[in-house]
């Protein structure tokens, strides 16, 4: 097989194989990326092991590329099929271990180094194809600016349009697609002997028809796989740029969970977020102004509105798809007692770590509702530097609350932020509460000086009373405070302290 006599519209052809090359490889690895954060979080790891492991791969295939020296065309399209039918098919084959095998991370490294050889090794034989139409010098610089800019054309498309609108499975099987198109259209622009041409549109028309048949099962495959991944039925499932939320349903339990972890139980989150936002709330001498970070499902806002002198909330979330299923959706609305619906609530999608040092206004009750550290993106919102930007925000005899994961199962970590709030000059009263979905909880109650007695709770609370109250400040011997380092920006500290803890707890 070799370039026609019509040689320059073939050699259009390969130069735009070389964008679709660079940009449906590097898709593939951002899905692995992705998928691998949603599986087993800490995107910082999984992107930088998948991305090393991406580039190195790419330079074995290309030092391989020098054993190929006889039908270069046809070897071309062949690797074309064999990245497409293994990029385009790697999210569900990577879905599908996770949920039913043991062996997701060494399919992930391994599927990942295959595509990252298959892609090292097509850039050097489409130059060596491409030689005899241009020198060297232009075709190197031709090839390698299309895979640049087919690279940037991936990352800005797939957060912003690929992930959102197709999700993980369907976006892995379309830029298959993209790929196996690619290789039959290159069949046919080129001359070969008849038996090698045949040969080559029918594996790329097989490539192609496969994936198609991926595409359209999809979603009864996802829908099926997320079922056995969750003990009760899935009645929602959606894909936002920044996590895969899934909520089930189960008799009088609902559940939201956010990349397979989860948030809450309708059966007890009361107890979660009562001990969340009351102690805060009847802590702070005003209650006019109330600022919540994190809370994206409504809960805590629910919480705060039972107060009568709350006259205003802003509610940062990071994430709008959880905000607008919790304001939107009736049935979880309904969770959250339309507490995103209230005129009073503002919702503000950014993420609180910019937000804070951006943004002006000053709060006499602020409720910080993140996710565990267990990242070191949202380790930053418990670092002695967001600390100080709280203070700036906090109005005089003003209270603040922090969700910081459990004094039991993870000690260090939880008594890590303690002392991180301490150092930056906070009044710290640390607390605990025993929810049934998560075990024993942990919190902190914070301010400047001395913090003011409690006001009388509210009416109306399932778990808090007066005598409730003080209890939670009460620590037994196993949960008493620990010593060590606090949580620096530069440092981060809380992450490792955080992992120990929960290997510690497996290991027991």
């Amino acid at each position: 097989m070799h370039v026609a006599a019509r040689s320059v519209p073939a050699s259009r052809v390969l130069f735009a194989s070389a964008l679709v090359i660079a940009t449906c490889g590097l898709v593939y690895e951002l899905v692995a990326g992705a998928l691998a954060s949603y599986l087993l979080g800490d995107s910082v790891t999984q992107f930088s092991l998948i991305i090393g492991c991406y580039l190195s791969a790419m330079g074995v295939g290309s030092y391989l590329s020098r054993l190929i020296d006889r039908a270069l065309l046809a070897r071309f399209v062949e690797i074309e099929v064999a990245i497409a039918l293994i990029g385009g098919f790697e999210a569900p084959l990577l879905y599908a271990a996770f949920v039913y095998t043991d062996g997701f991370r060494p399919l992930l490294l391994g599927l990942v180094g295959v595509i990252g050889i298959l892609v090292g090794l097509e850039l050097p034989l489409l130059i060596r194809i491409l030689e005899k139409n241009a020198s060297l010098r232009e075709l190197v610089a031709r090839v390698l600016f299309l895979d640049y800019i087919g690279a940037l054309a991936a990352s800005l498309a797939f957060p912003l349009v690929v992930l959102p609108q197709l999700g993980i499975l369907r976006a892995s099987l379309v830029f298959g697609i993209l790929n196996a198109a690619v290789a039959l259209w290159t069949t046919f622009l080129f001359e070969a002997a008849r038996p090698v041409a045949l040969r080559l549109r029918v594996l790329s028309a097989a490539a192609l028809i496969a994936l198609i048949a991926g595409l359209v099962f999809a979603g009864a495959a996802e829908k099926r796989m997320e079922q056995d991944l969750f003990a009760d039925p899935v009645v929602l499932s959606k894909t936002s740029p920044y996590q895969r939320i899934v909520v089930t349903s189960s008799g009088r339990d609902t559940r939201l969970f956010l990349n397979g972890a989860l948030q809450f139980s309708t059966l007890d989150e009361y107890r979660y977020h009562e001990a969340l936002v009351h102690p805060v709330m009847a802590a702070a001498a005003r209650r006019e102004n109330v600022l919540i970070l994190g809370g994206g499902d409504g809960l805590a806002a629910r919480e705060v509105l039972r107060w009568p002198d709350v006259g205003a909330v802003t509610l940062v979330d990071l994430d709008p798809a959880v905000t607008g299923l919790f304001a939107d959706r009736d049935e979880l609305a309904r969770i959250n007692q339309e507490s995103l619906r209230d005129e009073r609530v503002t919702v503000v999608g950014a993420d609180a770590f910019t937000w804070m040092q951006s943004g002006e206004g000053r709060y006499d009750a602020i409720i910080i509702d993140f996710p565990d550290p267990s990242s070191y993106a949202v380790s930053k919102l418990y670092t002695s530097h967001f600390y100080r930007l709280l203070r700036r925000r906090l109005a005089d005899g003003g209270a603040i609350a922090v969700q910081s994961t459990s004094p039991f199962f993870s000690p260090e970590a939880y008594w890590c932020i303690m002392r991180t709030m301490r150092h930056e000059g906070f009044t710290v009263r640390p607390y605990h509460a025993y929810v049934p979905a998560f075990g024993e909880w942990g919190f902190a109650l914070a301010g400047e000086g001395t913090l003011q007695e409690f006001s009388a709770l509210p009416s109306g609370l399932r778990f808090l009373d007066a005598q409730t109250l003080a209890g939670l400040f009460i620590f037994p011997p196993d949960m008493r405070v620990r010593e060590g380092p606090i949580n620096r920006l530069d440092n981060q500290i809380l992450v490792q302290l955080y992992e120990s803890d929960w290997r510690k707890m497996v290991a027991r």
